[in-house]
């Protein structure tokens, strides 16, 4: 078998004598930090997947707006921002699989948000809860503050703890077929709306 392999590259070589050296590979990728952060870019390129961009809002008028009475808001999200009892009905956490079908609606906070792919990094820490509360209902409501907003994936992965369980979103579920027809809804929530503040 050792002679076989010698002999393939033994031919490879020769064949390739003639052939000039290959140009060196450019080494000089951009580094964390390398761009300022753009909240303005986050918001379009959130927007360009089909996700719905609010400002200027609190979670129970997004929701309102949104006519959903009935939510889920893991353990940890802020008080701050919950929402208010009296316009949606809260469900804590823990909810198993039938309990969030039946809910249909998430209310989370993010770790992390990167400006130059428009993706929103969650690590199932407080406020986001476990990967199945965002998988299972059809709507989804992410919170994201302006300074959780970095420029691009280095620098995401630079405030990303590797142990924790990641999930990138990046706009509402999605995917197409063999002939480009886009099906939303197939693997997760098919509404996205992202509250900045």
């Amino acid at each position: 078998m050792t002679e076989a392999r010698e002999e393939i590259l033994r031919r490879i070589r020769a064949a390739l004598t003639d052939r000039p050296e290959p140009a060196p590979v450019v080494r000089g990728y951009r580094a964390a930090g390398a761009i300022t952060a753009d909240v303005e870019l986050f918001a379009e390129r959130v927007s360009d997947y089909r996700a719905t961009v609010v400002r200027d809002a609190t979670p129970s008028e997004v929701l309102r707006g949104r006519g959903i009475d009935r939510v889920v808001v893991p353990d940890g999200f802020p008080a701050e921002w919950r929402p208010g009892i009296e316009l949606v009905e809260v469900v804590e956490e823990p909810v198993d699989v039938a309990t969030l079908d039946a809910v249909g609606a998430v209310v989370t906070t993010c770790r992390v948000a990167i400006a130059e792919t428009g993706t929103i990094v969650l690590d199932a820490g407080p406020g986001m809860g476990p990967r199945a509360l965002t998988l299972v209902p059809d709507y989804h409501l992410v919170v994201v503050t302006v300074d959780q907003v970095v420029a691009n994936v280095p620098d995401a992965i630079g405030r990303l703890d590797p142990t924790r369980p990641l999930t990138w979103i990046s706009g509402p579920s999605a995917t197409s077929d063999i002939e480009l027809n886009r099906v939303e809804g197939v693997h997760g929530p098919r509404t996205l709306d992202v509250l900045l503040v």
